[in-house]
């Protein structure tokens, strides 16, 4: 749960700690399936979507900041693995290359929404300090407040740009290695890193008025 003083800094702002890695990823599986999925096996590829659907709508959802929209981009995820399947090779982590068609579509998702300005800057500032600025005479109570911060939290990750904010997704969210990422991103390990201190600084600018003491 997150906190609400300096004392117990969320953890999404804490970047220099190496998120633990999982148990070999499930590599070997990955590759196996997909083997399978080249060869138009429908049953692999049940199994293939049904390993990552989850992780895939999480991201893309807290990329675009609309759940409605993360499961149609997601689909689209993963019928591009299907279509490409036989001419998938295992040089890097099968995570590696589902998250870079990921990073695809929703930079492209969300560049076409920047076309339609959908929704103004003037209006998402007002709405993320309508979040933060709580009433003097206003006592709320331990889960009115946790709500609040996760929509805080939610509103100052969405105001990122794209590239701070994958990066601080698959990092916090999906505990990506700085060397995954920098793949993902198409990005040197240590533009990454910057990436991530930067992003860093913005959310506890954007948080201030939950992190104070």
């Amino acid at each position: 749960m997150f906190s609400a003083t300096v004392a117990d800094t969320p953890f999404f702002l804490k970047m220099e700690a190496d998120p633990t890695p999982h148990a070999n990823d499930g590599c070997d599986l990955d590759f196996a399936l997909m083997e399978r999925i080249g060869e138009g096996d429908h049953a692999a590829f049940r199994s293939l979507v049904e390993r990552h659907q989850n992780a895939v709508i999480g991201t893309v959802a807290k990329m675009l900041g609309n759940a409605s929209e993360s499961e149609d981009i997601a689909q689209q995820v993963f019928l591009r693995i299907w279509k490409n399947a036989k001419r998938y090779r295992p040089d890097a982590k099968f995570t590696t290359y589902l998250y870079t068609i990921t990073r695809n579509l929703v930079f492209n998702e969300t560049r076409r929404k920047s076309r339609k300005k959908e929704v103004s800057s003037d209006e998402r500032e007002e709405n993320s300090n309508n979040l933060i600025e709580a009433s003097p005479d206003r006592q709320p109570d331990a889960e009115l407040l946790q709500s609040e911060l996760q929509r805080a939290v939610d509103d100052a990750i969405a105001s990122l740009p794209e590239a701070q904010r994958m990066a601080v997704v698959l990092r916090r969210y999906e505990q990506l290695s700085y060397e995954e990422i920098a793949d993902v991103l198409k990005l040197s390990v240590s533009a990454v890193k910057s990436l991530l201190f930067r992003a860093r600084t913005s959310l506890r600018e954007a948080l201030s008025g939950y992190l104070a003491e």
